[in-house]
């Protein structure tokens, strides 16, 4: 692990695809304006704390570029409808965070 975190992005690796951000349950990741990459976006970890720990970002990902902590190490939040419609906003908006979110 290369952070104390429950979900983390190595940007080196990140082609900006968006996968893990369509696949969060809960609204954790979203898109962020990155002038500097190729893209000019940037997969971001919006919410920490929202994480499930589902690993479906992870699995997502075709260029191991993010990663779940294990479930030993840390106490992962439920999912619940706040955090389904905080993932829906977030879809809904392109997969960028909506302007209330950032």
């Amino acid at each position: 692990m290369t952070q104390n975190a429950p979900v983390w992005i190595i940007e080196s690796r990140c082609k900006a695809c968006s996968l893990c951000v369509e696949v969060c349950p809960s609204g954790s990741l979203a898109m962020r304006a990155e002038p500097k990459s190729s893209l000019g976006a940037m997969v971001c970890v919006l919410a920490a704390e929202d994480c499930v720990g589902c690993g479906e970002c992870e699995l997502a990902c075709p260029d191991f570029a993010i990663y779940v902590a294990d479930r030993k190490e840390f106490k992962f939040a439920k999912l619940n409808d706040l955090l389904r419609a905080n993932a829906e906003a977030i879809k809904a908006n392109g997969y960028y965070a909506p302007k209330d979110k950032r």
